[in-house]
């Protein structure tokens, strides 16, 4: 039987805590459907138990129906890239979460939804939170790391040399050169040396580069200025440039590790070694060529994918090729903490493939302590309404 997930009482906010033990050495993550199976469909559909058999708790499932509410306005208006579902399909589902009583949304689960399996189910989920980082609304002494937005010669257009025949898909993220030629945007180090600065497109300033760096790495957080206010900032862009995790790097340098001299394999550790290493460790940083454009957000909580506020221990990050955004999950992990429902609400760079999960676990201390030790292995199953289910399992 499922180990039901226990939720974490709230904490104080605080400054992003460095010390906390935070893995940044990606994991492997377990073998599950080839890169050639491109959406769930491809992946194969089967049905799995009964809802009632999985001893979804009330508060769980309270939560849950909170989130599926915020998410059905996208539901009904967007397009399904995994194939699982149609728009009408969540519309009974969604008229019947508009009015439905809290205390009785496991009973509202279990009316509404069939739980399908994609592929053969095989699960594997990180953690990621809402860091927070000493920042400021103008730039001052001490508060120096611009947080740009979007530029607006960032485009996504096909590069001359690419032949008609692999102009499939969407075409690569980059800038039009002096020459009218489509080439790559640039890299983090040609954005630091400073390719976007006079341009008005700072939304404020981070005070330490380094913190910066790893709140890039979460796609959002919390600025704090010295006068008091907080500024949220949530992922608008990127560059176009793959992700490379500096902490892999810093393991294949010898670095990391557990021998006499190394520094832990951890977010600890990494941060110990650049500011022991500050030039040194300004060139690893730039070694990953992917930067974070960024928006401020006035709501409650940072968005989403799907565009609506993700919340702690309720929104889970998914590849929206295998699971509609939107809709329920069901993880039964290793670590007790991620059990339970959660929304996909969200995507991520590395969160590519089947039954790949990336939960979300808010902003302070804790969250980054759970979400930076999150590596866990499990089952999940997606949550469909039901006409969808039986359309795709063959059941009546």
């Amino acid at each position: 039987m499922i180990r039901r997930r226990h939720r974490s009482a709230p904490v104080a906010l605080g400054l992003l805590a460095l010390a906390g033990c935070v893995p940044m050495v990606p994991p492997p993550a377990p073998p599950t459907i080839p890169p050639e199976i491109t959406s769930a469909v491809m992946a194969g559909i089967s049905p799995g138990p009964a809802l009632a058999e999985l001893g979804l708790a009330h508060e769980d499932a309270r939560s849950a129906l909170a989130g599926f509410v915020e998410s059905c306005p996208k539901l009904l208006a967007r397009e399904d890239e995994s194939g699982l579902t149609q728009r009408e399909d969540w519309r009974p589902a969604c008229d019947a979460a508009s009015d439905w009583d809290a205390g009785q949304a496991r009973e509202f689960f279990e009316q509404q939804f069939e739980a399908v399996r994609v592929g053969e189910g095989s699960a594997f989920a990180t953690g990621y939170f809402e860091p927070e980082i000493a920042g400021c609304r103008t730039r001052q002494p001490g508060c120096e790391v611009p947080v740009y937005a979007v530029p607006a010669d960032l485009v996504r257009a096909w590069p001359a040399e690419t032949p008609e025949d692999a102009r499939t898909g969407r075409p690569p993220l980059g800038r039009t050169d002096a020459d009218g030629a489509h080439v790559p945007y640039y890299t983090r180090a040609e954005i630091e040396e400073g390719a976007l600065s006079g341009r008005g497109l700072e939304i404020a300033w981070a005070a330490d580069p380094v913190e910066f760096f790893f709140l890039q790495i979460q796609g959002s957080g919390r600025l704090h200025t010295p006068d008091g206010e907080v500024i949220r900032i949530g992922y608008a862009g990127q560059n176009g440039h793959g992700y490379v995790a500096i902490g892999r790097v810093l393991r294949e340098q010898g670095h990391l590790g557990t021998e006499p001299g190394q520094y832990p394999t951890s977010m600890q550790g990494i941060v110990a070694w650049l500011r022991d290493h500050p030039e040194e460790g300004r060139e690893v940083m730039r070694m990953n060529p992917s930067w974070i454009f960024f928006r401020e957000l006035k709501g409650d909580g940072p968005l989403g994918a799907l565009g609506v506020p993700v919340r702690r221990e309720s929104s889970v990050a998914a590849d929206p090729r295998f699971v509609p955004l939107g809709a329920p999950v069901w993880l039964d992990m290793e670590r007790d903490e991620a059990d339970g429902l959660w929304i996909a609400q969200d995507t991520g760079g590395a969160i590519k493939g089947a039954n790949r999960f990336d939960t979300f676990w808010g902003a302070g201390e804790d969250a980054q302590h759970i979400a930076g030790g999150m590596s866990s292995r499990g089952s999940a199953l997606v949550f469909l309404p039901k006409g969808a289910a039986a359309r795709l399992t063959g059941q009546r």
